[in-house]
């Protein structure tokens, strides 16, 4: 058994995927939209002219997969009570790493020196989600 992420971008699923690409590398294993869906979406789950929108994504970064979509298409994504923990190899990999995912978003805690990690730091990128990004050596 194993736990997957899954993030609902509420209407920025596209624009999340590029942002994961571009800053992270993550690779697109898989990418749904709604028109593709043999089955269409209950009309009450998803707003109208969401039919480019994307239901269904799994990126990999690393070793990791995480999944997204635009679920509700309602353009109020919420991102509460988490964040996810990226392990750079090292302080200059996590600069990198850091720096990215606080371009257009929100630095929390700036990346420096921890008892624990050579270089340490928390964002919430564009898109409301939190990131730790800790260097291992």
């Amino acid at each position: 058994m194993n736990v997957q992420i899954y993030l609902f971008f509420d209407g920025c699923c596209e624009e999340a995927v590029e942002f994961y690409r571009r800053s992270l590398g993550a690779e697109v294993n898989k990418l749904l939209r709604y028109k593709d869906s043999p089955q269409p979406p209950p009309p009450d789950k998803v707003t109208p002219g969401s039919d480019d929108k994307i239901m269904h994504a799994e990126l990999r970064v690393g070793d990791t997969f995480f999944m997204a979509s635009d679920g509700c298409n309602a353009g109020t994504p919420s991102f509460q009570g988490f964040s996810l923990s990226l392990a750079a190899s090292d302080a200059t990999e996590a600069k990198r790493l850091f720096d990215a995912l606080a371009d257009g978003g929100q630095v929390r805690m700036p990346l420096g020196p921890t008892f624990w990690s050579p270089c340490f730091g928390m964002v919430a990128d564009r898109f409301g989600v939190s990131w730790m990004v800790n260097a291992l050596t």
